[in-house]
């Protein structure tokens, strides 16, 4: 059959798809064997498609013959979240001149908060990630506000799964996490310090849809050391959050946000694996 495939149900596509899935896990470049196993596709058949991709311009080989991503697929994924970055872009820009720290903006991607767009401050953070990266929801402040403010059910989906220590002060205990969203949640803020990367804090605040539900979380990192004084930032946070929300109007925001549920879901189907519905600076 065309691409290799010969089982039932792997695709050409999905086994493409399978081969740049590899490069959500790290950005390191991978050699044609790596790649090949991690994905469980034949060698032969890798070598193909990845000599297919790299014409494309999808993916590009380093010095050591390595595969990385390429230009043209870094170009074509500037367009994916663009319309919450153009409207969230002038004002995060806002929210760094009153603030001068880093400030980002994510949304929930199943068990991750997605980072869509930030905007550097000029202190130095560990970093912990990087705009279209994901964190672990209970381990950041805007994954912990995301989770707060959804329905009951997803909160318990999230706190089911096993939760990873990203450091040593890293909140993993259901039972306390439970009572730690229902504080946000009454609150409307939370508070992180280094449970992602030691030496950084964050604070965020819920930026809310024309429905009243959770959209998105803004949040502001900087170093460990000022974490104390953290809230005094909270007026400029839920300032611009309401002008978000304002600048959205009536379109839910995660519609505006490209998923990766249906790409996730083909690339499963070609693995045979089930689907789950889940520098030195700033996090």
């Amino acid at each position: 059959m065309a691409g290799g495939v010969s089982t039932p149900g792997e695709t050409v596509a999905g086994r493409t798809l399978a081969i740049l899935a590899v490069f959500e896990k790290s950005l390191a470049p991978r050699s044609l064997t790596e790649i090949s196993e991690e994905t469980g596709i034949p060698l032969s058949t890798t070598h193909r498609l990845l000599a297919e991709l790299e014409a494309w311009g999808a993916l590009q080989r380093d010095d050591n013959g390595r595969y990385q991503i390429g230009l043209r697929l870094w170009e074509l994924g500037q367009h994916a979240g663009r319309q919450v970055r153009d409207i969230a872009r002038p004002l995060l820009q806002d929210l760094y001149s009153l603030t001068q720290e880093t400030v980002h903006i994510a949304v929930r991607e199943h068990t991750d908060a997605l980072y869509i767009d930030r905007v550097y401050g000029t202190r130095r953070v560990p970093q912990a990630s990087r705009v279209g990266g994901r964190l672990p929801l209970h381990a950041t402040a805007v994954g912990k506000v995301l989770l707060a403010h959804e329905e009951s059910w997803v909160r318990e989906a999230v706190l089911a799964q096993p939760l990873e220590s990203r450091t040593p002060k890293t909140h993993v205990d259901p039972d306390a996490l439970r009572i730690e969203l229902d504080v946000i949640r009454a609150r409307g803020y939370a508070l992180t310090v280094d449970e992602v990367r030691l030496g950084s804090a964050s604070i965020a605040v819920p930026v809310f849809q024309y429905d009243g539900s959770i959209g998105a979380a803004l949040g502001l990192v900087t170093s460990a050391e000022t974490a104390a004084g953290l809230e005094r930032h909270l007026p400029a946070l839920r300032g611009i959050a309401h002008r978000i929300q304002n600048s959205v109007g009536p379109f839910p925001l995660r519609t505006l946000v490209p998923s990766r549920s249906s790409r996730s879901a083909e690339v499963a189907s070609a693995q045979r694996k089930d689907a789950i519905a889940p520098d030195t600076r700033g996090r």
